[in-house]
């Protein structure tokens, strides 16, 4: 099942990342693919991400800073993280790539996972 799946946990709070706005972008040129909110079970579900994606690079943009925006303890005028840009290749087109991503408002990880 080819196409590209998203998941964001917050690990600061142990939960999902439920209203993080986030971004899929074809990265040469650069083209806006997908866009919205974390659902309540962790995922961007728009259904274009279920495609087939031509080999070549895609950018994901996260809006750490606006998530976590409000939150106790309050975030610094200026946050460490704000937008977080993660830039991956498509060699395959035949396959899942499943992007999980686990953050805090300090650090993040994101890797290619295996659902």
């Amino acid at each position: 099942m080819p196409g590209i799946s998203i998941h964001v946990v917050d690990v600061a709070r142990g939960t999902v990342a439920s209203g993080m706005q986030v971004e899929v972008y074809s990265a040469e040129p650069r083209r806006l693919i997908a866009a919205g909110a974390i659902n309540a079970n962790g995922v961007l579900d728009d259904p274009v991400l279920a495609a087939t994606f031509a080999t070549g690079y895609y950018e994901v943009v996260f809006h750490v800073a606006a998530f976590y925006r409000g939150s106790v303890p309050a975030l610094p005028a200026v946050p460490f993280l704000d937008h977080v840009t993660y830039r991956f290749g498509i060699a395959d087109s035949q396959q899942h790539y499943h992007l999980p991503m686990k953050l805090t408002p300090w650090g993040y990880s994101c890797f290619r996972g295996g659902a």
